[in-house]
């Protein structure tokens, strides 16, 4: 995590100090060059208001005002003749004019101007103004010191550098309440995962903000909760799984051992053999219901759906258990179906269908009566299967399509159930998008619907 924070700190570190010096650098120069063209402007307007002084009254006691005008300050004048030689001046060392001069005699201007120079390198910005007084003629020179804009670039690279240091100061703090607000909770939810993956399912994350990270910890709490659901689910599971198989197993390796004694005449050695052989049919039965949910589970069972007959349907399913109905003294009644297409998986619809009949033929007594009925709802195709049997409490009935869920527990063994036909019934009707119901009172029976 610390990773994550160093990144994004270093990406909005990075990005703002990019924009922060560009804007100080931008800023820097824009002052800098409005102070240097108010400067040459300033500069120009006072030479050029000097030299209209002068033309309008050119004598001795003009130039001395001119000069003392501009003596000890920042500027200072320099009146030059025609030939370049000075009449008047303010400087106090005339030397620092000469390379000024090469230039206005190079160029020789006719108007008021700037003179080009370098103000980084130049100690004086100069102007040259142009005069003609009668026959008297020549130059007026201004030289503003460069001095002040120099001190104004020393002072904006020093409230630069103050504002930079400032700003690398408040990134940090932001820095820190980033790494605070948003790393932390994902080094919890990074510690609860491990907690997860090592088998501790009873994660404690608190209530974050209402955002991505508060719903990324909503999720990681709801994984947690369907894991230990299932970590639970699955140690009922096995122990069911393993009780259920063991003891058919038992009866099995006894009454094998049973049949083998030599003293045994042939009525009892079959009667154990046949209680072999049904132990042997119930346990190929739960194996069977297993693999079919361990299918269902792993998604590696397929719905081929094609268009049949409901009517012709009903009929080829009851047929096949009417003989275990009869056997055990039920009736089975098939109310008249009013024919119809019906668009499924035959193999899968008719496992429903024969599961329900198989469960009301388990918990019915004898002399009762199982009625099936398939009509047409709707869009949909319904299917029900009632019985008289003992039924089903209020609060088992939405437990009983889990895998190996009884009713009774006590009295699996006489009712002969596993618990896993009803949960085979349920994958089956989702697994075609369908949806199964149950009606119940205890000692009046139950109604399993199905609609597809």
């Amino acid at each position: 995590m610390k990773k994550i924070s160093t990144k994004l700190a270093s990406a909005f570190i990075i990005s703002f100090l990019i924009m922060d010096t560009l804007l100080m650098i931008y800023l820097h120069q824009t002052i800098t060059h409005a102070r240097v063209d108010e400067e040459l402007d300033r500069l120009l307007k006072t030479g050029s208001n000097h030299r209209n002084v002068l033309e309008d009254n050119y004598t001795e006691t003009t130039l001395h005002h001119i000069i003392l005008m501009e003596s000890g300050g920042e500027r200072d004048v320099v009146i030059l003749d025609d030939s370049g030689n000075s009449v008047q001046h303010s400087l106090k060392n005339e030397e620092v004019l000469a390379p000024y001069l090469k230039k206005i005699q190079e160029e020789k201007p006719t108007e008021d101007s700037i003179l080009p120079v370098d103000w980084n390198e130049s100690p004086y910005l100069v102007s040259v103004h142009p005069y003609k007084v009668g026959d008297n003629s020549g130059t007026l020179v201004m030289l503003q010191s460069t001095i002040p804009i120099r001190q104004l670039v020393n002072q904006l690279n020093i409230h630069f550098i103050l504002a930079g240091g400032g700003s690398i100061v408040v990134l940090f703090v932001v820095y820190l309440l980033l790494s605070k607000w948003l790393t932390r909770p994902l080094i919890r939810m990074k510690e609860a995962t491990e907690q997860i993956s090592e088998g501790f399912y009873d994660v404690d994350l608190p209530k974050f903000s209402n955002d991505e990270l508060g719903e990324l910890a909503a999720s990681i709490r709801k994984l947690s909760n369907d894991l230990s659901r299932v970590k639970r689910e699955r140690h009922e599971f096995l122990a069911s799984v393993s009780h259920e198989m063991g003891t058919p197993l038992t009866y099995l390796i006894g009454y094998a051992k049973v049949a083998q004694r030599t003293e045994l005449n042939d009525t009892e050695r079959f009667n154990y053999l046949s209680i072999i052989e049904e132990e042997a049919e119930r346990l190929k039965t739960l194996v069977k219901n297993l693999m079919d949910l361990a299918q269902m589970d792993e998604m590696t069972f397929t719905v081929k759906k094609s268009e049949f007959s409901a009517e012709q349907f009903i009929k080829d399913t009851v047929q096949l258990v009417q003989p275990a109905f009869d056997m055990k003294g039920i009736t089975l009644l098939v109310e008249p179906v009013r024919d119809f297409s019906l668009f499924a998986d035959r193999m899968r619809l008719e496992q429903i269908i024969l599961n329900l009949l198989d469960n009301a033929l388990h918990y019915s007594q004898s002399g009762s009566t199982v009625i099936v009925r398939a009509f047409q709802e709707k869009k949909h195709a319904v299917f029900q299967v009632e019985d008289g049997g003992c039924g089903i409490a209020i609060e088992d009935q939405q437990q009983i399509f889990e895998k190996l869920y009884r009713v009774e527990k006590s009295r699996s063994r006489s009712f002969g159930g596993a618990g896993l036909g009803l949960a085979t019934v349920k994958e089956l009707t989702e697994a075609h998008g369908g949806t199964i119901e149950v009606q119940s009172e205890l000692d009046k029976g139950s109604i399993f619907t199905v609609r597809l």
